[in-house]
């Protein structure tokens, strides 16, 4: 998934960074999502409290910590068939 320059503040922060000070200084940053939206503070709200040594930690951490809004089809794969017993494998016909 590419954030679209989303994580571009994280190259200015001075590091360590702590959660708490990222929510504090960039938690009304909107994240564009495939499904909606949500703020920075909100994805960073979803994990407990963190050390960040770089900017890539922070994207990363990010990224994980994403809503289900980020997730186009919830269940699809173009590859690979649903596992036995998925709630997203489609009904069996019988001929």
């Amino acid at each position: 998934m590419q954030m679209n320059g989303t994580t571009a503040f994280a190259d200015g922060l001075e590091y360590p960074a702590t959660t708490e000070e990222l929510i504090e200084s960039h938690g009304d940053r909107t994240i564009e999502l495939p499904n909606g939206s949500e703020t920075v503070a909100d994805a960073l709200g979803r994990i407990s409290s963190e050390t960040f040594e770089t900017p890539e930690d922070v994207d990363l951490t990010l990224q994980c910590a994403l809503s289900r809004k980020a997730i186009g089809r919830i269940g699809y794969s173009d590859r690979d068939p649903a596992p036995l017993g998925s709630p997203y494998a489609p009904d069996q016909l019988s001929f």
